[in-house]
């Protein structure tokens, strides 16, 4: 009896399959971490007021000889500035772009080893050596242990290392 009854609601869902799948959703759960802030910086993403920025050029970068209305900014009268303007202007630091960092590597290696070789040669030829040799009138004979101890030098004598 049971197959029967099988049997007999198979066509019935068959008949109701193509009508669920076609079925439009009617809800979709949007989850999000965002604050109502955040949202609406999606769509002011630069917080500016919908201000276009001009690109960020710095203006030591700018033609030199270029006829401007403002000769030191660079800049045309009504042309619009870019709000990092103080990092940009001409009066900021200069970008330091003369070499690549491996050039400057190579410069500075090659300047602590010429600094390096200078002091090599200087040592080989000039030893460290007393200007003038310290003597004393009897050569501290009593004062360094009597007879059998290593004396200092007399007046007259000449230093061991000449």
């Amino acid at each position: 009896m049971l197959p029967r009854r099988i049997a007999a609601a198979r066509p019935l869902t068959r008949a109701l399959a193509p009508a669920i799948a076609r079925r439009p959703q009617t809800f979709q759960q949007v989850r999000t971490a965002l604050t109502e802030a955040e949202r609406l910086d999606l769509v002011d993403p630069n917080m500016n007021g919908g201000f276009i920025n001009p690109p960020p050029i710095k203006a030591s970068k700018r033609d030199p000889y270029g006829d401007y209305w403002d000769k030191q900014e660079r800049r045309n009268y009504g042309q619009p500035v870019h709000e990092d303007h103080d990092i940009l202007g001409a009066l900021s630091l200069h970008d330091y772009d003369h070499f690549t960092p491996a050039w400057g590597a190579v410069l500075m290696g090659s300047f602590i080893v010429s600094v390096l070789g200078l002091c090599l040669v200087v040592k080989q030829y000039y030893p460290d050596k007393i200007s003038v040799p310290k003597t004393y009138e009897d050569g501290l004979e009593a004062e360094l242990g009597g007879p059998g101890a290593v004396r200092a030098r007399k007046h007259g004598e000449e230093p061991s290392w000449r």
